[in-house]
């Protein structure tokens, strides 16, 4: 069969790959897809981003499955316009996906389903969210209602960095978020403390599929120091998600989501990523939603996943009500995958694109390097983004993918290159 997988990240290129390690997979497509898809012969990229036009192109290609990797896709609707013309499809349909598009939608979806999460309000008058800050102090939480690639979010350590952020986000609206009702909001929350996890489920509609647990860091320096990222590494499995909080985040978060979800109509299918707080007590919060893998968590979740992905989804796209992700059983390596993301000068803020990147090694049993910001001009691999690489390795401790993964990015090269070092260190250091 032929399948196609929307996106031209690193997530993109770990699901590509994964699905052409499939021997039920003729071709595997990736629309745009970037340099390192380019670069593999069991993979094609197809130049098309329009929703309509790659619809059209799936069906002229006879394309039996399609994967949507990121959340713009999925906000503009690729699910709508596929199921439209009875095409499989994984991912969430336009309404759904207003769980991670509208950080406003989410919040209330919460609320109202008794979802455990930071309490909050919802502004789009900068002077009414001023007083908000200035009556609940710091620290605080300011989030961008909107899809802002992983940067919309400030976590405000005084009342004056509150402030700022809703200048930034209401009054310049700098990061130019692509609000659901035209005009700037903002979402400010209460901050929780405790330890990050990424708990990612497959869902059909109806049933829910767990996928390995992983840890995300999103802040650009060592020891969670600098601006928060779209994720600078991540590890699976995660240490932090106990088997009693694992219970608890399905138990509290995820079924009554998905099962709410279905009482209002908009029945949820795709992968739901939860991003939880664990508090000292092992009691998870609802960070936020994403409507889609995480990125990087998908990259070392990939590499340990031991199942046909072709199969899975095959399963969780079968016509009906819903589909039948209750057969399936998934199976995992047991070892540790950590992915490292190697990130383009100047990154968050004013990433440089265009360098050379040299010494990208040939993919082994242990190690592989995922393109996330790469384009191909004759012959060399390029910076075309923030997050560039994530060079990802398997072995039997977190400590041993550390440094396999190190070693892997000892042999690459591009001018300005920045990563951390730390990458897995709270599960190293417990």
């Amino acid at each position: 069969m032929n399948v196609l997988v929307i996106g031209g990240g690193g997530r993109e290129h770990a699901l590509a790959w994964k699905l052409a390690q499939s021997p039920k997979v003729q071709m595997v497509y990736v629309a745009p897809g970037n340099g390192g898809t380019a670069t593999d012969p069991r993979l094609k990229n197809v130049p098309i981003t329009d929703v309509v036009q790659l619809r059209q192109w799936a069906q002229d290609n006879k394309i039996t499955l399609t994967l949507v990797g990121p959340e713009v896709p999925l906000a503009a609707g690729v699910v709508d316009e596929f199921r439209a013309h009875s095409m499989r499809i994984f991912g969430p349909t336009k309404a759904a996906a207003q769980l991670e598009s509208s950080k406003a939608f989410s919040k209330a979806f919460m609320r109202r389903h008794g979802i455990p999460t930071a309490e909050y309000a919802t502004f789009s008058d900068p002077v009414a969210a001023h007083a908000y800050v200035d009556k609940m102090g710091a620290p605080t939480v300011v989030k961008a209602d909107g899809l802002a690639a992983g940067k919309g979010v400030v976590v405000a350590m005084t009342v004056a960095e509150a402030h700022e952020a809703i200048d930034f986000m209401l009054v310049d609206n700098t990061l130019g978020v692509a609000h659901n009702d035209g005009g700037a909001r903002v979402v400010i929350e209460e901050f929780l403390e405790g330890e990050e996890a990424s708990f990612i489920v497959m869902v059909d509609g109806k049933n829910v599929l767990p996928l390995a647990t992983s840890q995300d860091h999103k802040r650009l320096q060592d020891g969670d120091q600098g601006p928060n990222t779209g994720g600078m590494g991540a590890y699976s499995p995660a240490p932090v998600v106990t088997p009693d909080v694992h219970a608890k985040a399905m138990r509290e978060i995820i079924l009554p989501t998905v099962k709410g979800m279905e009482a209002d109509g908009i029945p949820f299918s795709g992968f739901l990523y939860a991003g939880l707080m664990i508090d000292k007590n092992g009691q998870p919060k609802t960070l936020e939603f994403n409507c889609r893998m995480g990125d990087p968590e998908t990259q070392p979740i990939m590499m340990r996943l031991k199942t046909d992905l072709v199969d899975v989804l095959m399963a969780a796209t079968e016509p009906g009500p819903h589909g039948k992700l209750d057969e399936v059983e998934l199976q995992w390596d047991r070892r540790t995958a950590l992915g490292v993301v190697l990130a383009a000068h100047g990154y968050p803020m004013n990433p440089r694109k265009g360098d050379a990147i040299t010494g990208i090694p040939k993919e082994s049993e242990d190690a592989a390097v995922f393109h996330a910001g790469t384009t191909l001009q004759d012959g060399t691999v390029l910076t075309s983004g923030g997050r560039v690489l994530c060079v990802t390795a398997l072995a039997d401790s977190v400590k041993q993918a550390q440094q396999r993964a190190y070693q892997v990015i000892d042999e690459i090269q591009f001018d300005g290159m920045q990563f951390r070092r730390d990458i897995g260190y709270r599960a190293v250091k417990g």
